[in-house]
């Protein structure tokens, strides 16, 4: 059942972004801003972390998982060293995800020669 959650929440993420991709005027960029303030807001309420306990990685892979990581290692930040956490939560709590996607462009980088659209 974990993967089945996994699946339906994590691609109704997507449908419902490219709904609005599809029907809005709205950017992507602006879309995908969004799904991250939306993260952090739902992660710093306490309501996205039911969602995360039920759909696993359908939860935390989209961008909203990203803003409600941001969103939990604030929270554990503060605790731990006070107003400083405001600063050093969401670095460390974002590090992982955000080195492995700088390594795997860079990769990318270096062995398919992309060139830009004309």
């Amino acid at each position: 059942m974990t993967y089945l959650w996994a699946f339906l929440v994590g691609g109704a993420l997507c449908l419902l972004a490219q709904l609005l991709i599809d029907r809005t005027a709205l950017t992507p960029a602006r879309i995908l801003v969004a799904y991250v303030v939306l993260g952090v807001l739902l992660g710093a309420l306490g309501l996205y972390q039911p969602l995360v306990e039920l759909a696993g990685c359908g939860a935390t892979t989209p961008l909203v998982g990203f803003g409600f990581r941001i969103a939990e290692g604030v929270r554990k930040a503060i605790a731990e060293k006070g107003a400083l956490g405001v600063l050093t939560g969401p670095l460390t709590a974002a590090a992982g995800g955000t080195t492995a996607a700088l390594m795997s462009g860079l990769l990318a980088a270096v062995f398919f020669h992309a060139k830009p659209k004309n």
